[in-house]
């Protein structure tokens, strides 16, 4: 291994430290502590953030599965379409590793049943299809995937007839055009 060793004359090292603490300085200010708290603080301020992502991700899969009554509050409810338990809803930015996990609980809760979840983010959208499995032949969710994400403007998916994922463009608009489809897919 090589290591570079840098050094400064006279007036270019004392310009260097100054500058260095004059940054320091400015950290220290930005996040309310001294020098000498810096690092302390920053360690204290990444696990504060740490935290408050987990709090808000544990909101949004709550909300996601109508926690606190949503339902009752405006929220997606259960649907009967051509005989067959379906819930459909699209949830304005979470993270799509969180889909599946959401899915499984909500198959869970409603027993027989056709789940689309999708998530709508600034730069792309992402489905999960999901159906229990004694709808899983009737109700390919591979299928209904691709349904899904062609009504979004994406192509393909893919996954088990109980289960699969696919992506499309961003938006809102086109995350409600994908439940739609899947809707009339289901009512055919």
């Amino acid at each position: 291994a090589v290591r570079r060793i840098a050094r400064l004359p006279g007036d270019a090292a004392r310009k260097w430290l100054v500058d260095r603490e004059e940054a320091l300085k400015q950290a220290a200010s930005a996040i309310r502590a001294t020098p000498e708290e810096v690092p302390a603080r920053i360690s204290a301020l990444l696990e504060e953030r740490k935290k408050l992502e987990k709090e808000l991700a544990d909101t949004k899969k709550a909300l996601a599965l109508g926690g606190g009554g949503a339902s009752d509050a405006g929220g997606p409810a259960v649907e009967e379409i051509g005989g067959v338990k379906f819930f459909g809803q699209v949830i304005e930015g979470l993270n799509p590793k969180e889909l599946k996990p959401l899915a499984d609980e909500k198959r869970n809760e409603l027993g027989s049943a056709v789940i689309t979840l999708i998530a709508a983010n600034p730069n792309a959208n992402t489905v999960v299809q999901s159906a229990t499995l004694d709808l899983a032949e009737r109700f390919d969710s591979t299928k209904l995937v691709r349904v899904a994400t062609e009504a979004m403007g994406g192509k393909g998916g893919g996954g088990r007839n109980d289960m699969a994922q696919g992506g499309g463009p961003a938006g809102k608009e086109n995350a409600e055009k994908a439940i739609e489809a899947i809707r009339a897919e289901l009512a055919k």
